[in-house]
């Protein structure tokens, strides 16, 4: 019998590419989805996905459910399972479900899974490893946010980014304000309902990833997207990204964050380039990422490695492979990111708001390097699914917004 891999939540971008990383590697997959949640990856021949209640309607009942469909796996089969954290909500709840006996866990538990959703600690952290890091500041009132209006434009986002209020997991939103009209707004919104992280907003900005696997020999196997587009310009996970080499600068400061940190498994530092070339960072996520696909098509199997312990290719064979100009794009997101450009920024803070025909151009022409995200020929179903799924959630948040 095969080794079961226990995924989740099924929900997210990451996780086809995911299951496919794992069941490649001979693992038996099992995903948990939040109930009543169509996730593509139920389209999957790789996969088998069981429902557990959200936690962001009951955290108690999620970590129960979780627990008790462990326990149910491992009655029926006399194998070891491994827990793995696709998003930040499930990095919530698997830091702090009870492990059954049988079980371990690639995903971050206790200080750590706290340091891979406290993006205050992660700013402290990343600024003694020698990272450029944005003026930042902490908001409990609005006082506390006023008092930086003369630093126009900032960008609110919450401290932690998956937090339990009232028994239910929640997350919180982010703002880009250009002027005080649209900072009054936005701190009308907040009401005060968590802790806010203040910073100056980065202009023309490039997003990068750094990506790598930390193990008790230091960090392996790093490597780095940059991000052609966002699904929303105003600021979002990319809807395309091309490989490119980890910039030199900060091979240094990547490294000495994870060891100060004492961070084990996979893990992403987020950066943002601006008109300078300065790197600064952004955060730092302790879960697999949405471009995911990049990664593999370039067969770094970051998941099989996370899950086996097991790095199959020395980091002296990536070097040509980093250089590779390989693109991946997500058919969904791409579709709402000309959506988003369609309707116009909603910040003043944005003078480089993209045009609709060059990015129309840019989204309908591919080259022979270009890939799709959760792409597999014998698991079809998978990409489609995703392609609507993508649409029909990110519309429903439409709405929800702008109620």
């Amino acid at each position: 019998m095969r080794a079961i891999a226990l995924i989740g939540f099924a929900e997210a971008l990451s996780a086809p590419e995911v299951t496919w990383s794992l069941a490649d590697a001979g693992f038996e997959v099992i995903a948990f989805s939040r109930r009543g949640r169509k996730a593509p990856l139920r389209r999957s021949r790789y996969a088998t996905v069981h429902e557990i209640p959200a936690p962001e309607s009951n955290c108690a009942a999620s970590l129960a459910a979780l627990y008790e469909l462990m326990v149910h796996l491992r009655s029926h089969s006399d194998v070891s399972g491994t827990l793995l954290a696709l998003d930040d909500a499930a990095v919530w709840l698997c830091g702090r479900v009870d492990l059954p006996d049988g079980w371990s866990s690639a995903a971050p538990r206790g200080p750590l899974a706290d340091f891979a959703l406290d993006k205050e600690r992660q700013i402290r952290a990343a600024a003694a490893a020698g990272f450029n890091v944005p003026a930042s500041s902490v908001a409990h009132r609005a006082t506390d946010v006023r008092q930086r209006r003369a630093e126009l434009p900032l960008v609110l986002r919450p401290v932690v980014a998956a937090r339990s209020t009232n028994g239910r997991l929640t997350k919180g939103h982010n703002w880009i304000c250009g002027s005080e009209s649209e900072l009054r707004n936005a701190v009308e919104e907040w009401a005060e309902s968590y802790p806010l992280l203040v910073q100056p907003y980065i202009p023309s900005t490039v997003g990068r990833g750094v990506f790598g696997l930390a193990t008790d020999a230091g960090c392996r196997a790093l490597t780095a997207h940059r991000r052609l587009r966002m699904m929303n310009p105003h600021g979002s996970g990319s809807s395309a990204c091309v490989a490119e080499p980890v910039p030199e600068e900060i091979k240094v400061p990547v490294k000495t964050l994870v060891a100060n940190a004492g961070w084990r498994g996979l893990f992403m530092v987020e950066l943002l380039s601006d008109r300078s070339g300065t790197l600064w960072f952004v955060e730092f996520n302790g879960r697999p990422w949405g471009s995911m696909a990049l990664s593999r098509r370039q067969r770094f199997e970051y998941p099989a490695w996370a899950v086996t312990g097991v790095i199959d290719e020395p980091p002296a064979a990536t070097n040509e492979r980093r250089s590779t100009p390989l693109e991946c794009r997500n058919l969904g997101r791409e579709l709402i990111h000309l959506v988003w450009v369609l309707r116009g920024s909603r910040s003043s803070a944005i003078s480089d708001w993209p045009s609709f025909w060059p990015t129309l151009f840019n989204v309908v022409w591919r080259s022979r390097k270009s890939r799709f995200y959760n792409w597999r020929k014998d698991d079809l179903l998978v990409f489609l699914s995703d392609a609507v799924y993508t649409i029909r959630t990110n519309v429903f948040k439409f709405r929800e917004r702008a109620r």
